[in-house]
């Protein structure tokens, strides 16, 4: 059997998978299964072209995230501080910050409540101990063990796949609603449609995938931060961020959308449509689906939040760190890095403590929506001036294709927070 395991994560489309496959799969965070189980119970199969739709615009604004920090050498905080404004840097950093420790205690409540669920116990504890988990991984793993204990990580969401397996789908009743769904458009409807795309395409993604592809670089030439020599080389990592990220973001989407299936063919068949929590969520699946449908749901999420929460904090570590110009890198040991991991640290249990205090879960990850649909839309168009530039870019300036994609994520992404605010 190790062998057998051995010659898989040694094969090269494995070996080919890293940044896009990790930063996909952590998208389906706890709090976004949330949402894709709200969608489902609501909204049944209407609910289903939403993933499908954002399938392209993701994979568009996250190739454009990788190139950047491919090319350049440097994270997308640094990028921003070199290029613009300071305040611009630092608002955007500190709604970042404060976004993603709200999310992270959102991901780790629903983790603590699902593992209650499973066993009993208590989920304070849990929350706890999950975060001095999640934090001590991070910190005292060295980089290339943890990447790889990242990869394996995405395995969880397959748990999703396999509850469709488990019940009765008419599939040809979901494909016709996948294409032409029935919606009214009211106050509902268009706030769930933003509250999918902002789940779906998130600020954090963006730094997360730029310092990975930084990372390794790094990896792969010691001692510089730059552009590959020659021109075959940065052409064929160039191939591969397109393979990693369109293989990545379709592993995310695919996801939600069995999420979504799930729910609509189980809660909303029975005529339960309102779903809080994604623990809430597995529960109700519980005396309709069965037991084992009940226990891959429960493992999902916390496997999901194992994944989720590690790039959470990394990506706040990466921007905090970038914007004051300090030693950024996970393969850091934790003296050399101590301004970088005590962000990581201030992050992590920042979230644990909002766990323990009488703020509702459903606010947080409200206001974590908010605030990412808000720092989503400048972000994307600063990151598109910045790949369009020669100046940045040099000779690898994103081409008209990716750049028509961008810019067009980047207006529905606007068009998602100004729909919000109007339905608010």
């Amino acid at each position: 059997m190790k062998k057998i395991i051995q010659n898989v994560t040694d094969h090269p489309a494995v070996q080919h998978l890293g940044p896009g496959l990790i930063t996909g799969a952590a998208d389906d965070d706890p709090s976004g299964i949330a949402t894709y189980s709200q969608a489902g119970a609501q909204f049944g199969y209407n609910m289903l072209w939403t993933v499908v739709f954002t399938y392209p615009l993701m994979a568009g604004i996250q190739m454009v995230s990788a190139r950047l920090g491919f090319i350049t050498g440097k994270g997308l905080a640094t990028n921003i501080r070199e290029h613009f404004p300071l305040w611009v840097l630092y608002m955007v950093v500190g709604l970042l910050l404060l976004a993603n420790i709200i999310n992270i205690a959102a991901d780790i409540a629903a983790m603590a409540e699902a593992l209650r669920l499973l066993v009993g116990g208590s989920a304070h504890i849990y929350s706890v101990t999950f975060g001095l988990l999640c934090l001590a991984l991070q910190v005292f793993l060295p980089y290339e063990v943890y990447v790889r204990y990242l990869k394996w990580l995405t395995l969880a969401l397959l748990s999703y796949v396999a509850v469709v397996v488990m019940i009765d789908v008419p599939w040809g009743l979901v494909i016709k609603r996948a294409v032409l769904p029935q919606l009214t458009w009211d106050n509902d409807t268009i706030m769930m449609v933003v509250a999918v795309f902002g789940t779906t395409i998130s600020p954090y993604l963006f730094f997360w995938q730029a310092a990975q592809e930084m990372e390794d670089l790094r990896g792969n030439k010691p001692g510089t931060g730059s552009l590959p020599h020659t021109k075959e080389e940065a052409r064929h990592h160039l191939r591969r961020i397109r393979w990693d990220t369109l293989v990545g973001m379709g592993f995310s989407n695919l996801v939600a959308f069995f999420i979504i299936l799930s729910t609509a063919a189980t809660l909303h068949a029975s005529g339960i449509t309102n779903i809080q929590t994604s623990a809430q969520a597995a529960e109700a699946l519980r005396p309709l689906a069965g037991e084992f449908t009940f226990l891959m749901f429960s493992l999902g999420i916390i496997g999901t939040g194992m994944l989720a929460i590690p790039v959470l904090a990394g990506s706040a570590a990466y921007a905090v760190a970038e914007a004051f110009d300090w030693q950024t890198g996970l393969d850091l040991k934790p003296y050399e890095g101590r301004r970088f991991y005590s962000i990581v640290m201030i992050a992590t249990l920042g979230g644990v403590i909002l766990c323990f205090t009488p703020i509702d879960p459903m606010k947080e990850l409200f206001y974590s929506a908010v605030i990412n649909g808000v720092i989503a839309v400048p972000i994307m168009a600063v990151m598109m001036v910045l790949a369009t530039r020669q100046a940045v870019m040099g000779n690898y300036a994103i081409g008209s294709r990716l750049r028509w994609l961008g810019w067009l994520a980047t207006a529905v992404m606007a068009a998602a927070v100004v729909a919000m605010f109007v339905t608010i």
